[in-house]
């Protein structure tokens, strides 16, 4: 079974094209929730995932493309039968929310 640690460590392969960060380091992810998929058989059980997350501001012009990076990445693994991504805005994303590699990255 894949742990949160896993999902987060796929979800690093997809960025915010606008600040070139990956969505995790960036501090967009704020929880991931997994479980055994009950549409899965019991030759091939899978699980489904939910990601919680949010975006730098509501009007952010990328967000259809981060959330179909978000869904096509994790869809992509063969051990995921479904993902469910949930968009919040509380609490607020601020820059203090970028992981200590991602001000690394970033050079601040």
């Amino acid at each position: 079974m894949l742990s949160e640690a896993d999902i987060l460590t796929a979800l690093r392969d997809c960025f915010d094209p606008e600040v070139k960060l990956n969505l995790v380091d960036l501090g967009l992810i704020y929880a991931v929730a997994t479980g055994p998929d009950p549409d899965s058989t019991p030759r091939w059980p899978r699980q489904w995932v939910k990601v919680t997350m949010t975006l730098t501001t509501p009007q952010c012009p990328a967000s259809g493309l981060i959330f179909e990076q978000v869904n096509n990445r994790l869809a992509g693994i063969p051990d995921i039968g479904k993902v469910e991504v949930e968009l919040v805005w509380e609490p607020k994303w601020t820059p203090h929310r970028i992981s200590a590699e991602g001000r690394r990255q970033l050079g601040i």
